[in-house]
């Protein structure tokens, strides 16, 4: 039963960065695409701003993907957590821990699964159980 709970944890997280990925990078599932998240991510100082956006819809994309498959799960878990590390300090951090007030809870929760999983490993269903 925990393999199969390591599959829904790594799917639902996995999916879900996916489509962060593709609202930065394709203006999919109501984002703004890269020239969109490019302009928030130069009002927050972080420039320059379509090349930071593209960076991380890749880092999101791409870690999705790769934690949804169990594929290279700890580079993934990596990827995710430092997508997740920069939201706190560029975004939330100011706003205290708390989701009520736009805080870093959430992202600290994603933080916790995404290492979480890495360290304990994708399970037996996944493409690194297949490989290695």
């Amino acid at each position: 039963m925990m393999d199969l709970g390591v599959l829904i944890i790594r799917m639902v997280i996995g999916i879900l960065f996916i489509g962060h990925g593709a609202q930065k990078l394709f203006g999919w599932f109501g984002g703004y695409g890269l020239k969109g998240t490019g302009g928030w991510f130069e009002s927050m100082g972080m420039k320059p701003g379509v090349t930071m956006a593209l960076l991380a819809g890749l880092a999101e994309l791409s870690g999705g993907i790769l934690f949804a498959l169990g594929l290279l799960t700890p580079l993934a878990g990596i990827v995710i957590a430092g997508v997740m590390i920069m939201a706190i300090v560029k975004v939330h951090a100011p706003n205290g821990l708390w989701a009520t007030s736009n805080g870093y809870e959430f992202n600290l929760t994603l933080i916790a699964v995404a290492i979480g999983i890495a360290l304990i490993g994708p399970g037996k269903y996944s493409i690194d159980a297949f490989l290695f």
